[in-house]
């Protein structure tokens, strides 16, 4: 059952620290932890201290129950989709609230299709 906590908890943390698109070394310095010790925490190799798993929630803005992997919202992080920003269209705020999770080979191609739509939905006009 540790193990399984230790992997679930680091799974969260990796997921809503990529949601946010920090770094490791960033997360790290923000919790007051050596990047090398908030790393084993990602990979499952250790539980942090209450303390240190407070600031951990704080800092990637998830529950301690998602992080915990507790309740019907595991593994969710709790940051709600962004108001838009004056004159942003609802929709495209609520798409860019996606893409800050994909890596960047997945952005790189997104970016590839919509070049093309845009070509030859222009080029019917």
């Amino acid at each position: 059952m540790d193990e399984k906590l230790r992997h679930a908890l680091g799974d969260a943390a990796r997921a809503a620290r990529l949601r946010l698109g920090l770094t490791q070394a960033e997360v790290a310095k923000k919790v007051r932890l050596k990047s090398g010790v908030y790393g084993r925490v990602e990979r499952g190799a250790m539980v942090p201290s209450v303390p240190t798993l407070r600031r951990i929630c704080e800092t990637l803005a998830i529950s301690s129950d998602a992080l915990l992997s507790l309740g019907t919202q595991a593994h969710e992080a709790t940051v709600p989709t962004p108001p838009p920003k004056a004159g942003e269209h609802p929709e495209l705020s609520r798409i860019i609230h996606i893409l800050q999770s994909w890596p960047p080979e997945r952005l790189a191609l997104l970016r590839k299709l919509l070049e093309t739509a845009d070509t030859h939905l222009s080029g019917e006009s």
